[in-house]
């Protein structure tokens, strides 16, 4: 049965070329564009290699703080992290494997040969690059010693070591950044991602003031590792814990600290649409939105299908109405036209897999999103076949439907 399926879809596939390019080119134009978007929300929200321990570790970006109510109400401010936080209150932490503190990337000017170059850059401890797995090209990773000593070292990406060196080999040199001198201990592989991405980073202790130390606003984030995937639940509980007994220089100014450890999908979706004073992150709203402009997304293309597979109905209402008069039951006829209808969009499918790598080729090869990197892995690909599926059953159900119920009669004559 299957078989006389199959025979049956190909010949009309190819009766009527051209409705069955077009529906190709409606099915492939709509999988490229959500399969791209699919794999960068993937490979952003969970992502493999250098954050590929994303799975286990939290982020604190946010510092949100209140006044005591005053006459015209509380004041409230929301910056990052300072170093004083993160130090103080959440290194000592011992339900975690490490904490992190790191800057949020900074553009500096960095003088070389004559040359200025602007670079983004980072400072971090020890406890940032066992956190994150760095590809080292060559060199070492600044260490807890080196921080502690005050060494201004640095390490670069691979992009930013060949643009202010060229071929030679970047490992010993000395670049000047705002009137510091690094010498170059370490280079790594280009990283796009929110933790990792940076063109150049040193150690904290190469700050020009020690003023951060007393700071519990600042440009710091806060990495927390923890030691199985299981206990972030617990983690989070002892950061809110920790947020309330946060001790301010003047408890007349704030006498209130909220902060939050999310995972990479709860600190978009609170940096985006929610709030940095409640303990929900928006996570599920989020998710909600995106998945509902995706269903729109399909659905518009799967209403022009299903007008162009109702057109065919006038063309095939003969041999409709041939095989309903030979016995043919309204459940066969179904089945019939929906196979029809999934297998073009399976393989309209498998060309908008092919599309869309090409066109994820293209954005890593054109420089518009620096250090992209992006793969289409076996979870993307389960999420193109899945939208395929989808897509035909959405576009397939009413017209074959419509086409198993008409009168045998009239389908002889051509009326619908």
């Amino acid at each position: 049965m299957f078989k006389n399926y199959l025979l049956t879809a190909y010949k009309v596939f190819m009766r009527r070329k051209l409705f069955t390019a077009i529906n190709l080119l409606c099915i492939v134009l709509t999988l490229v564009v959500l399969m791209v978007v699919t794999a960068m929300l993937e490979n952003a929200f969970y992502p493999s290699g250098v954050e590929g321990k994303s799975d286990r570790f939290l982020q604190i970006m946010v510092l949100h703080m209140e006044s005591p109510e005053g006459k015209n109400g509380k004041s409230i401010s929301t910056s990052p992290l300072g170093f004083k936080l993160i130090d103080k209150y959440l290194k000592p932490m011992q339900s975690v494997e490490r904490v992190s503190a790191v800057t949020m990337p900074r553009t500096v000017s960095v003088y070389q040969d004559g040359r200025v170059t602007e670079l983004e850059m980072r400072r971090a401890d020890a406890d940032y690059w066992k956190i994150l797995d760095f590809t080292l090209l060559g060199g070492r990773f600044p260490t807890a010693e080196d921080d502690e000593k005050g060494r201004f070292v640095a390490v670069i990406n691979a992009s930013s070591a060949r643009r202010l060196f060229g071929s030679t080999d970047a490992l010993g040199k000395t670049v000047s950044v705002s009137g510091q001198q690094f010498q170059i201990i370490g280079v790594v592989k280009d990283e796009l991602h929110m933790n990792a991405y940076a063109d150049l980073w040193a150690p904290i202790a190469t700050f020009p003031s020690t003023a951060y130390r007393n700071e519990l606003r600042g440009e710091f984030v806060a990495l927390l590792l923890a030691r199985d995937k299981a206990d972030l639940p617990q983690i989070q509980r002892d950061v809110k814990r920790i947020a309330k007994g946060v001790e301010f220089d003047d408890p007349k100014a704030w006498n209130k600290a909220l902060f939050w450890a999310d995972t990479k999908l709860a600190l978009f979706a609170r940096t985006t649409i929610g709030d940095s004073d409640k303990e929900d992150s928006g996570a599920g709203k989020l998710l909600a939105i995106l998945g509902g402009m995706m269903l729109l997304f399909m659905l518009l293309p799967a209403l022009n299908l299903v007008n162009l597979n109702s057109g065919r109905i006038l063309e095939r209402s003969s041999e409709i109405g041939v095989r309903k008069a030979f016995g043919a039951t309204s459940a066969q006829l179904v089945r019939q036209l929906i196979v029809e209808n999934v297998l073009l969009c399976l393989f309209g499918g498998l060309i908008g897999l092919l599309a869309a790598k090409g066109v994820l080729l293209w954005l890593e090869g054109s420089g518009l999103v620096p250090y992209m990197k992006v793969d289409m892995n076996f979870a993307v690909m389960g999420y193109g076949l899945f939208i395929t599926l989808v897509f035909g059953l959405l576009s397939g159900v009413l017209p074959a439907w419509k086409m198993s119920r008409l009168d045998p009669v009239h389908a002889l004559k051509g009326a619908i």
